[in-house]
């Protein structure tokens, strides 16, 4: 398919641009960006005044639970809830059933994907096998199968010379290492955040320091070893100060956060909302103030979702029993672009930490508008005022704490390789 997207606010940070132009599209690639374009024969138009015309969204972050537990969601589904939300590229975690520990799980995500997905799936293969802790697996095997990065994610590798050795060997095989920070022996039985509200609650609570020490672990392995570290999901102030003095003396560390992170608080969990548990917890309000903070000055490279849906019967049970994890693919473009509204980013700001960032990150060739890149752009409709209603998510899952929350911003158009695959609401 060929387009001409015409009349938007062209924001590619990866080239410096940001001024009302067209772009061109031929052959599942980006042809020419310029004012004043003509669309030769055949060419479809899209009409982009006043909205944005971004490189594809890409979330680094999310669980595709596919092979194993697609009653929560699948490739199929989880792509659909991708490009509702503007990304065209997702890396998915390992924590399938099997592990993403061997070619033939890569493989198998990889195939699926590109025969019925609606956005690039790039497959996170585990640090260790089966996830158990105990062995590392074969990275270069993971890495010649298409997998961009390794994690034990929803798990911490609790050996820290095991942790040393995969910083090491990954390094050798030019494959980011992904942790999950969390020091079990502090988190204990906890479910939600460890204070006031806790207390109050009656709940057992997760100190924020279980978080923090972990991440001082991997930071100073990652030192030690010369070797890059991604620190996922970073929820407490005491991780983003650790973080961003790590960066100041030069070590090879980057992070991401997600937007409950610094939206919700754990007042969120008041009436034993399952909806609002996840690993990590919801924090404090000065932790959520850390977290915009360190988005603002640099310190949080990347913004992904976390995206983990579950069945409700996974969640409509007692807080104490109910599996940690919310979807997140769908709300995140509107809860992001709120950051903006409010001064902590610039609008260039977000698109690097939601698109060009993650690509660099992970070491794809995405991210970007340039002359012979891949078409993934997202067209972004900053005026549009939605809904969350579960009837109208596209993933399989609906365990949101945003349902009912009024949302301002959305992706009017997802294009992926020049193929429009979500407009107006529609996939």
């Amino acid at each position: 398919m060929n387009l001409l997207i015409k009349g938007g606010r062209v924001i590619d940070p990866s080239q410096g641009i940001d001024a009302t132009l067209d772009v061109l599209v031929e052959n599942g690639a980006v042809k020419e960006i310029g004012a004043g374009l003509s669309a030769p024969a055949g060419v479809e138009t899209i009409e982009a005044s006043g909205k944005y015309v971004v490189p594809g969204l890409i979330d680094m972050h999310v669980h595709l639970r596919d092979p194993g537990l697609e009653y929560k969601e699948d490739i199929v589904s989880g792509t659909r809830a991708a490009a509702a939300g503007g990304f065209t590229s997702v890396c998915c975690m390992p924590n399938t059933k099997p592990v993403i520990d061997n070619k033939a799980v890569a493989g198998y995500i990889i195939a699926k994907a590109r025969a019925e997905g609606f956005a690039n799936v790039f497959p996170i293969g585990s640090i260790t096998q089966g996830m158990g802790g105990e062995r590392l697996s074969e990275m270069g095997e993971l890495k010649e199968s298409g997998c961009v990065a390794v994690s034990d994610d929803g798990k911490p590798v609790g050996n820290p010379e095991l942790m040393r050795r995969a910083l090491e060997y990954a390094r050798g095989m030019g494959i980011l290492v992904i942790s999950h920070a969390e020091e079990l022996a502090l988190v204990g039985e906890g479910t939600m955040n460890e204070g006031f509200t806790s207390t109050e609650l009656g709940l057992k609570g997760i100190p924020s320091v279980a978080e923090d020490i972990a991440t001082a672990r991997e930071v100073m392995l990652a030192e030690y070893t010369g070797s890059p570290i991604h620190i996922a999901h970073v929820s407490t102030r005491g991780a983003v100060r650790i973080i961003r003095e790590a960066k100041g003396r030069g070590v090879r560390v980057t992070c991401e956060t997600a937007p409950h992170y610094f939206t919700l608080t754990d007042d969120a969990v008041r009436g034993y909302n399952t909806n609002a548990r996840m690993n990590p917890p919801l924090r404090e309000a000065a932790d959520v103030a850390a977290v915009k903070e360190g988005l603002k000055d640099g310190t949080i490279d990347c913004i992904a979702t976390d995206h983990a849906p579950h069945h409700l019967d996974e969640k409509d049970v007692e807080f104490n029993a109910a599996l940690n994890g919310i979807i997140g693919l769908e709300t995140s473009l509107p809860l992001s672009l709120k950051l903006v509204d409010d001064g902590v980013l610039t609008l260039n700001q977000l698109i690097e930490k939601m698109s060009c960032n993650p690509a660099k990150i992970i070491g794809i060739c995405r991210g970007g508008l340039k002359p012979g890149s891949a078409a993934d752009i997202t067209v972004i409709d900053p005026a549009a005022e939605w809904t969350v209603e579960a009837e109208r998510l596209a993933s399989k899952s609906k365990n949101s704490p945003f349902l009912g929350w009024s949302m301002k911003g959305a992706a009017a158009c997802t294009i992926l390789g020049g193929r429009v695959v979500f407009s107006g609401r529609k996939l």
